[in-house]
């Protein structure tokens, strides 16, 4: 009867870097640092503060900051409260964080003052919104909106030993929203269980790393990747169970990221390819010499191009898959001492290239199946093709308040990723597409993202984009949308040989090959960095008239 059942709660993260005396450290750019027991204690503080102003078991909280020290904290003591965090996409529309916030039921607000402009704007529609705290790096709070308090402020008020109670592990810890091709954002969320699960899961999966992407206590972390978003891909809570030493950047700025992977000596990270490609492209990061840096790549497909010149400043890049609803992590690209053992030189270095660049291989207890129309497996012999569906002990259940598209999400039983892949027989992943991305032409499937990968080879081009044209006779017809690098030229004749030859040579069906080009100066991104096709696609629907 005095057994004590142990819930999976995101407080129990805390135990251990206090239990082994971490002595690493939270740094927030160049402005803040501190150790773990202070961490701890304005966690507590935090707890405390917001319990003092209404906030427990049930409620919502919405958090607009850049990644911060502060954010960090909300990640432990709101859930750690019984109450919900809501981590807002800040790069969505004003329209769409008003949805976003008031439909997540939020009545308070931790707004960084960066933001304020727009909480104004946005206010008359939230009238859940109780109140609101001002984050400021200075500790001012500027006129213009009914603060309760200054984040600070309020924490040296708080009690460092705030006592956060037990309750039942399955209580929903966090909730975020996943934009889709139609209709209004949808809410993804995640229980104490499912966090902590995912949390322990990644961890042991990079542990078993023999050749690439492997970490330990001694690892300095830092995302590039927003806290907003996906948990951060849920290192957060990884490195902060590990005890490791933690840098928080603000807002992303590539000067101010390379100067924090030199000072702080940074060994991990995750992000989108366009933001490393943007850090390498930096000009304080010329003369960088990146060794011991390991960078996750997720949300959008790796070019072999950024990745020979990642690894070529001595970044271990790797890529890994998953998303939104899948809290995030799936698969990572790690390479199997056995598959590369028996091979020399440039054919040993393609082959590990080839691995990193693929989403990899399911991480431990993740069940990942390519089916087909009928939810029947399909052969792993590397040809054979179908939707890529999951199962894993930390996938979101649903929608919040919006049963309708969670039976969708999970029809059959298993979740629908909505990508078209393929596994190999090393049990690699690969992904073919978005189902609504694919291009189907003449009944052929045509990958977007391996003209993509093809194209991005050619040294004249720094970006682009592939999508599928209305053609009268073959259906759809791929189009790429192409950035040429400063100060070169490329016409879509040339272009076109080039990938022609390169199709001769068996690197993708000539079939494949697009006959239209658009050069342009830039290419749309979503809110999270990814290419966003579905607004291209609207460009380039015929006129009707």
């Amino acid at each position: 009867m005095d057994a004590y059942a142990f819930p999976l709660l995101i407080k129990q993260l805390l135990v251990t870097p206090i239990a082994q005396r971490s002595r690493k450290e939270i740094v927030y750019r160049d402005r803040v640092r501190f150790g773990y027991p202070q961490l701890v204690q304005r966690i507590g503080r935090l707890g405390s503060a917001l319990s003092k102003l209404g906030v427990g078991f049930g409620s919502t909280v919405g958090v607009l900051d850049w990644d911060s020290n502060r954010y960090l904290e909300s990640y432990f003591a709101v859930p750690m409260l019984g109450a919900t965090l809501m981590k807002t996409n800040v790069r969505l529309s004003p329209e769409q964080i008003a949805y976003t916030l008031d439909h997540s039921e939020a009545e308070t607000l931790l707004v960084n003052v960066d933001f304020m402009s727009l909480v104004q704007q946005i206010l008359p529609q939230l009238p859940r919104v109780k109140r609101i705290i001002c984050l400021s790096d200075d500790g001012m709070k500027p006129q213009g909106l009914d603060w309760v308090g200054e984040y600070e402020a309020l924490l040296a008020d708080g009690d460092p030993a705030h006592e956060f109670p037990d309750f039942d592990e399955n209580t929903r810890a966090t909730l975020y929203y996943t934009t889709g091709t139609t209709g209004a954002p949808k809410g993804v969320f995640f229980s104490h269980r499912q966090l902590v699960l995912h949390c322990l899961t990644v961890l042991a999966t990079v542990s078993q790393a023999a050749e690439n992407g492997r970490f330990t206590r001694n690892d300095v972390y830092m995302p590039l990747t927003p806290m907003f978003h996906a948990h951060a891909w849920g290192y957060p809570y990884i490195a902060t169970l590990g005890g490791w030493k933690q840098v928080y950047p603000g807002r992303y700025e590539p000067s101010m990221l390379v100067k924090l992977v030199k000072t702080e000596g940074v060994t991990y990270s995750h992000c989108v390819p366009t933001v490393l490609g943007m850090v390498l492209g930096a000009p304080e990061a010329q003369d960088a010499d990146f060794g011991g840096w390991k960078v996750l790549i997720g949300g959008s497909a790796l070019s072999r191009t950024l990745c020979e010149a990642a690894l070529s400043r001595n970044i271990d890049i790797y890529c890994g898959y998953g998303m939104s609803e899948s809290c995030p992590l799936l698969t990572l690209a790690q390479i199997k001492s056995d598959t590369i053992d028996a091979l020399q030189g440039s054919e040993r270095i393609d082959r590990e290239i080839d691995i990193r660049m693929t989403p990899g291989m399911p991480i431990l207890l993740a069940q990942v199946r390519i089916v087909d129309e009928q939810m029947q497996p399909v052969p792993a012999d590397g040809h054979s093709a179908g939707e890529v569906v999951v199962r894993t002990p930390y996938l979101t259940q649903s929608y919040f308040k919006n049963e309708e598209a969670g039976t969708k999400l999970w029809h059959g039983g298993w979740m629908h990723t909505g990508d078209i892949g393929r596994f190999d027989d090393e049990g690699y992943l690969h992904l073919l597409d978005r189902q609504k991305d694919i291009i189907k032409s003449g009944g052929e499937w045509i990958s977007s993202i391996e003209v993509e990968n093809l194209i991005t080879q050619h040294p004249a081009v720094q970006e682009v984009a592939v999508i599928g044209v209305v053609d009268a006779k073959w259906g759809e017809r791929p189009l790429a949308m192409v950035v040429l690098r400063p100060g070169v030229e490329l016409t879509a004749q040339a272009l076109r040989e080039d990938l022609m030859a390169r199709a001769r040579g068996g690197a993708i069906s000539p079939y494949a090959v697009p006959e239209r080009y658009e050069f342009v100066n830039e290419i749309p991104k979503t809110s999270v960095g990814k290419l966003d096709k579905k607004r291209l696609r609207e460009m380039h629907v015929p006129n009707s008239n």
